[in-house]
């Protein structure tokens, strides 16, 4: 068990029976009453950022999540196949679990998978990731007023806004964690 005295940035908590991140804390000591901590949470399965407020010394269940590499093999209907890069171990998991993720892996290509006493919590994705443009309208030529753009679809079934000198076939680099387009490769 852990209190509030205990708090450091990263430090998962088994809070309102889920795994909750600390993304920021704050101890507060107000003139009058007692002191406060407050936080920002980050829900580790779904990404939910909250803030909220606990009284000073109020404990938690703190929870230690193993960090693992492991290769993302194909996709079986409504699930994706995982293999561990130590252990060759495959772990199939349902697509509506996984959340975006399923949009930016490729084949073949390394996710961290977060595991909690052996059994997936969450899987993420790199910060970045390379992706091959499948389809998107041609760019019509003198139609560059500033800041125009186009939705593409990427070969995962990803759709993003790229510029308009953007053509098929062409491979992007896309940030993860916005889900914008970053530039070409």
């Amino acid at each position: 068990m852990a209190d509030t005295s205990d708090f450091r940035n990263g430090m998962v908590l088994n809070y309102k029976n889920s795994l909750w991140a600390i993304v920021d804390f704050q101890h507060v000591k107000p003139g009058k009453g007692s002191a406060f901590v407050r936080t920002k949470l980050k829900n580790v399965a779904t990404g939910k950022v909250v803030e909220d407020t606990f009284r000073s010394g109020e404990r938690f269940e703190e929870v230690r999540l193993e960090r693992r590499d492991f290769q993302f093999l194909y996709v079986d209907g409504d699930f994706l196949t995982f293999m561990s890069l130590e252990t060759f171990e495959q772990i199939s998991l349902p697509r509506d679990t996984l959340g975006d993720v399923a949009k930016y892996v490729k084949e073949s290509e390394t996710v961290s998978m977060l595991l909690r006493d052996g059994v997936p919590v969450t899987v993420e994705a790199p910060n970045t990731v390379e992706l091959k443009v499948a389809q998107t309208d041609p760019g019509l030529r003198g139609d560059t007023a500033q800041g125009a753009s186009k939705p593409a679809t990427l070969e995962t079934g990803l759709v993003v806004q790229v510029p308009l000198f953007i053509e098929e076939g062409e491979i992007l680099k896309i940030d993860t964690r916005t889900g914008k387009y970053l530039g070409r490769v």
